[in-house]
């Protein structure tokens, strides 16, 4: 078994920096998880100026999830789809052969809060790359939780634990939420080429290393893999199969760099639809 931990490196957005975990020089993915940014923790202010929001943009080849711990944000796509996203729910959007969507902070605008969470993309399989573009939201019963030593653990999509997300994938993978006391030992889920953990919060040690929050722990092959933690601890858990190499431009994934300059020229040219209710304004394609 191969390891590696990989830091978050901070970037701004603005208003607000995340931690950009993948992808990571010499480890684009783990299994299908191509992109993994850390938002926050940040208390956005009554009143947010509307230029924190993140505005009309394109996706291809790829299925988003955005986890919150705390927030809400209110997302529209192309599929007519207007849904808020809210701590511990999955929405997954699947981008297939093209979708373009919204992020918009509404209520932190209205009210002021906190933001806090995971955003994540999952590669494709080569014969998925072209699907039909979907959204699906999913709570409650569709995201079985269950007890582990010291803690739970909360299964968002994929199968582990023993667990099955009612979340519809495309290839084999996990991606779960656990939560730990101090002492508890949690192992990665085994039967995967590609592991990995994150430290939300807290701390612990896993394989003999120290993992400190915003530090991802990533394995490649068979073996066990324990996370000690030493105090109260919050992590994700992801990996599965790899869905082979992916180039990656902007918010385009794609099996072949022609697909990545074709959905550029697209954006280029108004060729992809916006969203009904939030057509007004997009971010152009960065030059």
């Amino acid at each position: 078994m191969s390891t590696l931990i990989i830091p978050e490196r901070r970037r701004s957005l603005g208003r607000f920096d995340v931690g950009r975990v993948l992808p990571y020089p010499g480890r684009q993915m783990v299994g299908p998880f191509i992109f993994f940014d850390h938002m926050g923790p940040v208390d956005l202010p009554r009143g947010l100026a509307a230029d924190a929001d993140v505005r009309p943009h394109p996706h291809i080849g790829l299925a988003t999830v955005t986890y919150l711990f705390a927030g809400e944000v209110m997302h529209r796509d192309s599929t007519a789809v207007e849904q808020p996203i809210r701590p511990g729910e999955v929405n997954w959007m699947v981008a297939g052969r093209g979708i373009t969507h919204s992020e918009r902070f509404e209520r932190a605008r209205r009210e002021g809060g906190a933001l806090h969470g995971i955003q994540a993309w999952v590669a494709l399989p080569n014969e998925c790359e072209e699907t039909t573009p979907a959204f699906h939201h999913h709570e409650g019963g569709d995201l079985p939780a269950a007890a582990v030593e010291g803690g739970e653990v909360r299964v968002l999509a994929g199968e582990a634990y023993g667990l099955r997300s009612r979340v519809r994938t495309h290839s084999p993978l996990f991606y779960a939420h656990a939560q730990l006391e101090a002492g508890a030992r949690l192992e990665l889920p085994s039967g995967y080429a590609e592991r990995a953990s994150f430290l939300v919060s807290g701390a612990g040690r896993i394989e003999g290393l120290g993992l400190a929050p915003g530090q991802m722990f990533a394995a490649s092959g068979a073996g066990s893999a324990v996370f000690e933690a030493t105090a109260p601890s919050v992590l994700m858990l992801l990996g599965g199969e790899p869905v082979g190499p992916r180039f990656i431009e902007w918010n385009f994934v794609s099996s072949s760099r022609e697909r990545i300059e074709a959905a550029k020229a697209d954006w280029r040219a108004g060729r992809m639809k916006l969203p009904d209710a939030d057509h007004e304004e997009f971010i152009p394609l960065p030059e």
